[in-house]
């Protein structure tokens, strides 16, 4: 009946590790993994060999059910572009991925114009308005996810993928039986003057020096210090969080909104201050503002002591 069903939301998966060499090794295995609906592909690595079975996807500990962390960031050759929704050029046909892809390749910084590239439809592609595509490459270097993240900044690719613990989904759609399936070839190969896309050197995509954020102007009040002391606490846990590695900006934020959700308590600040001293910082460390704001309303809702802030 036209129903589009999304993917299930799993909880819990199996990591196996695929050795890639090459660019041909990469396209043969996204072949296969058409036809396997119960698999996925991620950037990041398995931290522990012995703990692959039923685990879910986490670089870090879950503070909150104590799971520990199964995946760690590591540096790829393979990059998969997510192309989501970018207008198709009049009168090409969605079911040419090779022509749809083109259309893509000017958007792209210049190392890739020119490189030889997997296409992969996603389940949207010729179903939605647009081009649903992943472009599948090979890199001169290995890569890590900050660096692609920089490299990639300004094109119209959806950066969340190049989160170690991202899941990429490879699977063709199951299309109900007696439908026509509106896209029958799902891979394509587009060839490049080059076979790997040369990256820029490390230096050229480290990331531009963080600015601090302006907290919010504060009045300093009363005979006991409590309120020098929650100011000085609230600029203290943005500095940290602004300037926390890239691997542990959100527990640094998580850390630092439960540790001055107890001034809240105590009534020396309030949960808006706390949301915005967090996330202005985590916007500044290169995250969304707005997971600042809801790590803080969590800390606030869920702390439930002053802790020493009544001393």
């Amino acid at each position: 009946d036209g129903t589009l069903i999304p993917y299930d939301s799993a909880r819990t998966f199996d990591l196996h590790h695929e050795p890639l060499a090459d660019l041909a090794g990469l396209a043969d295995l996204l072949r296969r993994l058409l036809s396997c609906p119960d698999a996925a592909v991620v950037r990041g690595a398995i931290l522990d060999p012995a703990r692959t079975r039923r685990v879910r996807r986490l670089l870090h500990a879950d503070a909150e059910t104590g799971d520990a962390p199964t995946l760690r960031e590591v540096p790829r050759r393979w990059l998969a572009l997510d192309v989501d929704g970018l207008d198709l050029p009049p009168g090409t046909d969605p079911r040419d991925l090779a022509a749809c892809a083109r259309a893509v390749l000017p958007h792209l910084p210049a190392e890739f114009r020119a490189a030889r590239v997997v296409v992969t439809a996603t389940a949207s592609h010729g179903i939605k308005p647009g081009i649903h595509l992943r472009l599948w490459y090979w890199l001169s270097r290995p890569a890590g996810g900050a660096e692609v993240t920089q490299w990639l900044r300004g094109a119209p690719v959806d950066a969340s993928i190049f989160n170690a613990a991202q899941v990429i989904y490879t699977a063709a759609p199951l299309i109900e039986a007696g439908t026509a399936d509106p896209l029958p070839c799902r891979l394509t190969i587009l060839p490049g003057a080059v076979e790997v896309v040369r990256v820029p050197s490390p230096l050229a995509l480290a990331p531009a020096p963080r600015v601090l954020p302006a907290l919010p102007a504060r009045r300093i009040t009363g005979d006991d210090g409590r309120d020098r002391y929650a100011a000085a606490a609230l600029a203290r846990a943005a500095a940290n969080v602004a300037s926390a590695p890239v691997k542990s900006r959100h527990p640094t934020a998580k850390r630092e909104a439960w540790s001055l959700a107890r001034f809240v308590r105590a009534g020396l600040l309030t949960e808006a201050q706390v949301k915005e001293a967090i996330g202005a910082a985590l916007e500044a460390a290169g995250k969304d503002r707005s997971e600042g704001e809801k790590v803080a309303a969590w800390a606030v809702a869920h702390r439930t002591d002053a802790g020493e802030a009544r001393r």
